[in-house]
């Protein structure tokens, strides 16, 4: 008697949350849930995906709403900063026919990304948003680099569909491996694991930065598959110009910049003094020589991501 009444219980329970849920956050728009492989899980929910799923619906329903603030936000922005005299730099339409009228350099970065399966969502999050980073300082830079994604697979995709209008970006994106894209010889991976330090950047060549997110549970795994594919590979040299007071660990925008803000002509002392972040406590190194921290359009860099 006691079992028929828990079963009662916990289905009255089960049958409430559902209710509650779907009228507490009117919900319009169904996005699914699907697991890691992208399969559609059944229903009804268990709790723990309910979760998850009541998380996408809000997400998805105040999208539109979320966009229209921020648009209204950003044009206070520029009134107050028309008041103020404050430059903002170039729009959107400007930066577009900047993009038509520049010529870009010979020479690019690829952003790895065959490691989704090693990542959670959060941490793929968190590839996107440091992708959207290179994909802005490129857009603004006078000599902007040739920027790639390639292995650009399903459950990027999807993270990569929360930002409306990605396809149009000046990212050429490849579903398949680079080096079904480019020649071998043209491919260096950036790997702070490389014994190999850079002096300067090749024009013709193509830097990869591994798009992992790994709280260094994947250590060195970029130099390894750098070594097994025959691919040529180096670090950024830090130890060179810089003393940090953390690991020297950079994140994917970090090694981007680094690597076009050298490519404009910034010695790598500037560069890297920019581009650090304040909780590096990066400091110059007084032993280094200023005549070899200039470099011309060729530059050196290092992934300290892997």
């Amino acid at each position: 008697m006691e079992e028929l009444n828990d079963s009662k219980e916990e289905k009255n329970i089960d049958n409430n949350y559902l209710n509650f849920h779907y009228t507490l956050y009117d919900v319009k728009i169904d996005p699914g849930l699907k697991d890691d492989d992208g399969n559609e899980l059944p229903r009804p929910f268990t709790k723990s995906q309910m979760r998850k799923w009541l998380k996408k619906v809000r997400w998805t329903n105040s999208k539109a709403e979320k966009r229209a603030r921020e648009k209204e936000r950003a044009k206070e922005r520029k009134r107050e900063a028309r008041l103020a005299n404050i430059d903002l730099g170039p729009n959107r339409k400007a930066l577009k026919k900047m993009k038509l009228e520049r010529a870009k350099r010979n020479s690019g970065i690829i952003i790895d990304l065959s490691f989704e399966n090693l990542m959670i969502e959060k941490d793929r999050y968190k590839v996107i948003k440091q992708i959207l980073r290179c994909y802005s300082v490129n857009r603004r830079s006078d000599s902007p680099l040739q920027f790639y994604l390639t292995s650009f697979g399903e459950k990027t995709k999807v993270d990569m569909s929360r930002h409306n209008g990605y396809e149009n970006w000046d990212i050429v994106f490849h579903e398949t491996p680079y080096l079904d894209v480019f020649p071998k010889e043209k491919l260096f991976y950036l790997s702070s694991e490389s014994e190999n330090v850079i002096e300067s950047f090749e024009e013709d060549t193509f830097y990869i930065i591994g798009g992992l997110v790994d709280h260094n549970q994947h250590k060195g795994l970029c130099h390894k598959i750098a070594v097994e594919q025959g691919i040529r590979h180096g670090r950024l040299p830090l130890d060179k110009y810089v003393n940090m007071k953390t690991r020297k660990v950079l994140t994917i925008d970090h090694v981007f910049e680094i690597v076009l803000r050298v490519s404009e002509g910034m010695s790598w002392q500037d560069a890297l003094i920019k581009v650090l972040p304040l909780r590096k406590g990066a400091h110059i190194c007084h032993s280094a020589s200023n005549n070899s921290s200039n470099v011309n359009s060729s530059s050196d860099s290092d992934t300290d991501n892997h």
